[in-house]
């Protein structure tokens, strides 16, 4: 007999834990090689941990919402095995979840030691410090500046600073009582305690151990009746997640909207012409959602600015276009898979990523990074029967387009024999946009640009 230990499992480049959902198996269950032992959550995806081995279960050794860094021993499986070993866990089909802000974690338990002196922390190597996509992204949501960052004691693998580090951080710096101290944190199960230089709080209460939940607005009441003929309902994790993402974005950035209207009605003939041809040779559907997302991108490169993020006073222009589109789920969440480099794809191969996204959302099959590293974003409202819409900012992105349902209305068309009533397709399209970096100016421009393309459309194309 031995004992094989399962460890959680790596995510994702940038990932450094994961929260515990839930135990499909408890000590004392008999399991399968892959069989699936518990559910894992990510700030990008929810996952299926498997068994790497076949056996009993012998021991849980995290529970049930503990935060938990990615190599961690979570478990141990007693097999007939010859000698004990340590194996990775491999990952089974991923659940999408968020949008990228955290809502909820669970502190681990810190030791608390005499009073040092601070230094800045380091990553133990030369050059600059690291931080996850996920880190940059609050300490922007916060406005804290990269050198404010660089202040930051870390707590997590080579002194990086992890989410848990950075809401610390911004709640103590928000009720005034940040004071750095040393303290002794585990660094997992069966390891030695090492010393991290990490946030202390005046309030002795905040020192414990005790899970962290999203705060509730100052300006938003809170309701103790609910009357008689009610049902209360809970959040979802997922919604959860969205709730708070979409309040930090427009608590971060002031949104403008700019409304533009297209005559489609060129492309929507083409796409009538061609879509059966197109699906029974490339073997996939030929949507509206790679038409827009063509558009949008000639005109990202007209106007570069659009595809940006601000870090405090600095602006970054990203060199990849890689557009987001959001996508319904069954449940009625939203969750924005990522087209990558999505201005080196021709129309297949375009429709190929929009449709494969989709599908891969719809199933619950989105990888980690399926979600990771978008510069814009594209949100269908038409599809649900929508004319327009006033989208929520992507955070870090600086801007998010909707297109409308697209309705066959009565227009005036100018011709050479004088102006005549014609029935045409015609959409909308309203662009949101953080006015800190983009200007009115720029937003309308944009917008009315990516409205011509579309009015332009050739019905000669070839695909």
């Amino acid at each position: 007999m031995s004992l094989v230990d399962l460890v959680m499992p790596k995510m994702g480049e940038s990932i450094m834990e994961a929260t515990i959902l839930k135990w499909n198996k408890q000590p004392g269950d008999a399991v399968k090689q892959d069989e699936t032992l518990l559910e894992i959550a990510t700030d990008k995806v929810d996952s299926e941990v498997p068994s790497i081995t076949a056996g009993v279960l012998e021991e849980i050794l995290f529970q049930v919402n503990d935060v938990v860094p990615i190599g961690s021993v979570i478990a141990r499986i007693r097999t007939n095995g010859a000698e004990a070993q340590t194996a990775p866990a491999a990952v089974s089909t991923p659940t999408p979840t968020e949008p990228t802000a955290p809502v909820a974690q669970v502190a681990q338990p810190t030791y608390t030691q005499p009073a040092a002196a601070h230094t800045p922390p380091s990553n133990g190597a030369a050059g600059p410090r690291f931080y996850s996509p996920l880190v940059l992204n609050i300490a922007a949501n916060e406005g804290v500046p990269l050198s404010e960052l660089e202040s930051i004691p870390g707590s997590g693998n080579e002194g990086r600073v992890t989410k848990k580090d950075i809401l610390q951080y911004i709640e103590s710096k928000k009720s005034g009582h940040y004071t750095p101290t040393t303290v002794v944190a585990p660094t997992g199960i069966g390891t030695t305690r090492s010393e991290t230089t990490t946030p202390a709080y005046a309030n002795p209460a905040q020192a414990t151990p005790a899970r962290v939940v999203a705060e509730t607005p100052a300006s938003q009441p809170t309701i103790s009746s609910y009357g008689s003929n009610v049902e209360i309902i809970e959040m979802d994790r997922m919604r959860r997640l969205i709730a708070d993402h979409m309040v930090r974005s427009v608590h971060t950035s002031p949104h403008v909207t700019s409304i533009s209207e297209a005559d489609v009605t060129h492309l929507v003939h083409w796409r009538d012409k061609v879509k059966k041809e197109f699906e029974k040779r490339e073997n996939t559907k030929l949507t509206f959602t790679p038409l827009f997302i063509e558009a949008v991108i000639r005109c990202i490169k007209k106007y570069p600015l659009i595809n940006s993020s601000l870090d405090g006073d600095k602006i970054i222009v990203k060199k990849d276009i890689n557009i987001g589109m959001a996508t319904a789920l069954p449940s009625g969440n939203l969750i924005v898979p990522v087209i990558r480099n999505a201005d080196q794809l021709n129309l297949t191969g375009l429709a190929r990523q929009v449709n494969t996204l989709a599908d891969n959302a719809r199933q619950n099959k989105l990888r980690p990074e399926d979600t990771q590293g978008g510069t814009f974003t594209l949100t269908n409202v038409g599809t649900f029967g929508s004319l327009m819409g006033t989208p929520i900012i992507n955070q870090p992105q600086v801007a998010i387009l909707a297109v409308g349902a697209i309705k066959k209305r009565p227009m005036v068309l100018e011709t050479p024999e004088g102006d005549a009533i014609v029935i045409r397709h015609m959409m909308y399209l309203s662009l949101s946009y953080d006015h800190r970096i983009v200007d009115g100016s720029l937003g309308a421009t944009f917008c009315s640009a990516v409205a011509r393309e579309l009015e332009n459309f050739s019905l000669d194309r070839e695909f």
